[in-house]
């Protein structure tokens, strides 16, 4: 089990839970100060005005609360920003949603009671997922629309998915042997106000980068070794001379991978011969593509900023981020705007730029193994049938080049989208849970476009009968797509195979970083 409270949660946690079923539980150490906490604020709030728990919300906290209306007020809140619309929140995102706002109100700063976070816990690990909507959130004061309806279900009101299936949310309770919390103080305020959803989306989204990035790195290594390219453009001594850490890290995954490769040329031993002083005009190119010899200089880039972004949601995840905060230790109550979701909206614009720039890496490499005239040793489209009567890969293309031309327009960012509402109270918001969604549908296109140039490159290599010599690395990738997807000549049904690849890329990922 993975024990919240204990240290800080990573990206690798996460891994473990959305991906791998690790199951949740609580640390005592935590849990007690989530207690003290909530008896400190009851204490405190007592014949003191404070934000949320006696006056109104937003701009109507200047209305004070009479005593008897406080715990309608919390119930209010609730129910009244459950206004979400669109699509519904996929169960993987909304796990990670739960899991971000269970680590916030764990760090004992909330003045929530302990039943709300071991409801949070038993719906995790019992996989009972509320029904959160796409639309609705500007990313400050956080995710309040649909927070408000992770809330709903807390309190044991709207509907959830159980088994995927959406039913309500009282008759899963019952099943499951669980019970909705009872609103004491400020619970509702607590639960709404937070960056949770974004940060829940951003996660599993770096996730998929990772994934992404190596996939990538696979696709452009198979080409790499088909072109029977030199090794020089991936060598330790080229790529040493720039300082750039993720061109490095780029540069020795490939060196590795490609070790034992019987395609990959030296330049000395086929361009530094005095006899090639004669020629005019050398038969084989003597640089590549800059798609194929420039893998470090466009991966590099990519990977420092998932590295970066990794750190900034890890904070972002083990923050406290509603308001106002509980500080028993201090003894104070202070106000504020940890709710703003800046941090992860930037990260979500950075990060989905560098998949764009990978997934258009992708196109222009398969683009290259299109034409016949660029690459010189492949037939047209990589088809392996008879030309003319056949065509291969050929419509499969179409597909990805106007997969990344969408990468390309949703890689506009959001961040700077802010506009203000709530009677300006929110005058400035971050727009972070747009910025993560934007950023989630930039990461399955990008599935899509690598699933066609992985299949292409697969093809082309059989087209050269080069299987037998690739690296053994390389050689374990090809064979993983031949499980799956046999070598064609004749026309069929294309979207199933493609399909295949893509699922096949999403559910693995080669260990190159």
């Amino acid at each position: 089990m993975i024990l919240i409270g204990t240290k800080p949660l990573t990206s690798g946690d996460f891994f473990k839970i959305l991906y791998q079923g690790e199951k949740i539980e609580l640390d005592a150490a935590a849990l007690k100060k989530v207690a003290e906490s909530h008896e400190f604020l009851k204490d405190f709030s007592k014949n003191k005005l404070i934000y949320g728990i006696n006056t109104g919300f937003g701009p109507m906290a200047q209305y004070k609360i009479s005593e008897q209306n406080q715990l309608d007020l919390q119930y209010n809140l609730i129910r009244s920003h459950t206004t979400g619309a669109g699509n519904k929140l996929s169960d993987i995102n909304v796990k990670s949603a739960m899991i971000c706002r269970l680590s916030s109100l764990m760090q004992g700063y909330s003045g929530i009671h302990p039943e709300v976070v071991e409801l949070l816990r038993d719906l995790i690990n019992k996989e009972v997922y509320p029904q959160i909507f796409e639309h609705g959130g500007v990313g400050a004061s956080g995710d309040l629309v649909q927070l408000a309806h992770l809330a709903l279900n807390l309190i044991g009101e709207g509907e959830v998915t159980y088994k995927g299936e959406l039913r309500p949310t009282a008759e899963v309770y019952k099943e499951v042997g669980v019970k909705p919390i009872t609103v004491r103080l400020r619970e509702g305020l607590a639960l709404i106000n937070g960056t949770s959803v974004m940060t829940g989306i951003a996660m599993v989204n770096l996730l998929h980068a990772k994934q992404l990035l190596n996939w990538s790195l696979s696709s452009s290594m198979l080409i790499i070794e088909m072109v029977e390219s030199y090794g020089d453009h991936f060598s330790k001594e080229l790529n040493s001379v720039k300082p750039h850490v993720g061109q490095r890290l780029v540069a020795q995954a490939m060196n590795k991978a490609m070790a034992n490769s019987k395609l990959i040329r030296k330049r000395e031993e086929h361009l530094f011969d005095s006899k090639l002083t004669d020629v005019e005009v050398f038969k084989d190119k003597v640089q590549e593509y800059y798609s194929i010899r420039c893998v470090p200089q466009i991966l590099g880039p990519v990977l420092d900023t998932i590295q970066f972004t990794e750190s900034v949601l890890e904070n972002e995840v083990n923050s406290v981020n509603d308001n106002p905060i509980i500080d028993k230790a201090n003894n104070n109550v202070f106000h504020g705007g940890n709710f703003h979701g800046d941090y992860v909206a930037l990260e979500m614009d950075k990060l989905k730029i560098a998949i764009t720039k990978m997934t258009m890496l992708a196109e222009r490499q398969l683009n290259f193994l299109m034409n016949d005239k660029l690459n010189g040793k492949l037939p047209p489209f990589v088809n392996l049938g008879k030309l003319g009567l056949n065509l291969g890969m050929q419509a499969a293309q179409f597909t990805a080049t106007s997969t990344t031309a969408e990468n390309q327009m949703l890689s506009n960012p959001m961040y700077i989208h802010s506009i203000p509402n709530n009677n300006d109270n929110q005058d400035i918001v971050s727009m972070g849970t747009n910025a993560a969604l934007i950023t989630a549908k930039v990461v399955e296109n990008a599935y899509q476009v690598l699933a066609i140039e992985l299949l292409s490159a697969i093809q082309a290599i059989d087209a050269l009968n080069f299987s037998s010599k690739l690296s053994s690395d390389l050689k374990g990738t090809y064979d993983r797509i031949r499980a799956i997807v046999d070598r064609f000549e004749n026309d069929s049904i294309m979207y199933k195979r493609l399909e295949k690849v893509k699922h096949h890329l999403q559910a693995n990922s080669p260990a190159h970083i």
